[in-house]
């Protein structure tokens, strides 16, 4: 049974072993759904899973309200929205700062993820639930990158994929960028070994450090010189005699601004273990490498970058469709707002994932093509 329409609930997966030997005892997964389930739990079905990006939740219809409602791309009058809360993060989902079965925070006692643990926790939470197979399965930047695992791990029990911005691994460049804001948060004298819970302290400065860092990553060059150029915050002169932190050119105030807010609503030990998780992102690890881990793919899989991406660049994109086994489509977002384009141009977004569901219902999925050759599951 799933929770009303909109309302956050968790859902307890037990002890969850992630890949590297850590135990998480008592895990639990947050989500939220939107529409009505249709259809067969254990085959064809209307559920769509939506996975986050990096320090987003389980409120899919805010992060991406321009597409997830009645008569809009996701349409919920059709068809069953669910998006989970990412294993590790700090909206529901257990990590860092969740309470400890042996009490106290997680804190440091929180073991090091990967992308894998975290879908084979969703997987978990989809089993307890009796889900057994979705219609498809859609996310972009750190969502893009569950659903590729989701797509090689449990490629029985999902239909059809969506993976925008992303790449198949976390290439030298995006450790080292993401590397950067993990050390500005254990940097901070507050951070305490990620033991900091019950100090009365928070990391807030290396929190909003790492925060600035990314926002460069997710926005495009073009667009934040065309917003600021060399400014001056008003009121205030960055070339004077002597240089002053307190006179500002508008580009530093703005992203300042984009870290204090980050600090007001996200975790720091969250957001250490989820870039940690960023930096492990490898499909071809034990898997014969990355173009043999592509082509292995069998779910029809649609691809989509954006062209000013500094993150995830569009070669990233292109590699992907390249080499995958059973590629459904490859689009391009154009804009200049860079990474953050699949959740800024809505226009673009409606027309991609209306061409995304259009094509999930004209083109035969891995399972119905196995039927129609006699092969089934025994």
């Amino acid at each position: 049974m799933l929770a009303p329409e909109g309302q956050l609930a968790t859902v307890a997966i037990g002890d969850f072993h992630t890949e590297a030997g850590g135990v998480i005892a008592d895990a639990h997964i947050a989500y939220r759904r939107w529409g009505v389930p249709q259809g067969d739990f254990k085959g064809r079905n209307n559920i769509l899973l939506v996975e986050h990006a990096l320090t987003a939740g389980s409120e899919a219809d805010e992060w991406w309200s321009g597409v997830i409602g009645p008569g809009l791309a996701l349409d919920t009058n059709k068809w069953c929205v669910v998006c989970t809360n990412a294993l590790g993060s700090c909206y529901g989902s257990t990590g860092p700062a969740s309470e400890h079965p042996d009490g106290g925070r997680w804190g440091s006692r929180f073991p090091a993820i990967s992308i894998r643990d975290m879908v084979r926790a969703e997987h978990a939470f989809m089993r307890e639930l009796g889900i057994e197979r979705v219609h498809a399965v859609l996310g972009g930047s750190m969502g893009g990158a569950r659903t590729l695992e989701w797509t090689l791990l449990y490629p029985e029990q999902v239909d059809y994929a969506l993976v925008l911005a992303v790449s198949a691994r976390a290439s030298a460049w995006q450790i080292g960028i993401q590397t950067a804001q993990i050390n500005a948060i254990t940097s901070d004298p507050a951070w305490h070994g990620g033991d900091y819970y019950a100090t009365g302290e928070s990391p807030d400065e290396g929190l909003a450090a790492a925060r600035r860092i990314a926002h460069l990553t997710y926005r495009g060059e073009l667009e934040i010189d065309e917003r600021f150029g060399t400014a001056s915050q008003p009121g205030e002169n960055p070339l004077g005699t002597f240089r002053d932190d307190n006179q500002r050119f508008a580009v530093q105030s703005y992203l300042e601004y984009q870290g204090v807010k980050l600090t007001k609503r996200f975790d720091a030990g969250a957001y250490v273990a989820i870039t940690e998780a960023l930096n492990r992102h490898d499909v071809g690890r034990g898997r014969g490498g990355l173009n043999k881990a592509l082509a292995s793919s069998t779910v029809p899989t649609m691809i989509v970058g954006v062209d000013t991406d500094i993150l995830y660049p569009y070669h990233q994109q292109e590699h992907l469709s390249r080499n995958l086994g059973n590629l459904l489509a490859m689009s391009k977002l154009s804009s200049p707002v860079g990474h953050d384009a699949f959740l800024v141009e809505a226009r673009q977004m409606d027309r991609i994932l209306r061409s995304f569901i259009t094509l999930t219902e004209k083109t035969p999925s891995t399972h119905a093509i196995a039927a129609d050759k006699g092969i089934y599951d025994i």
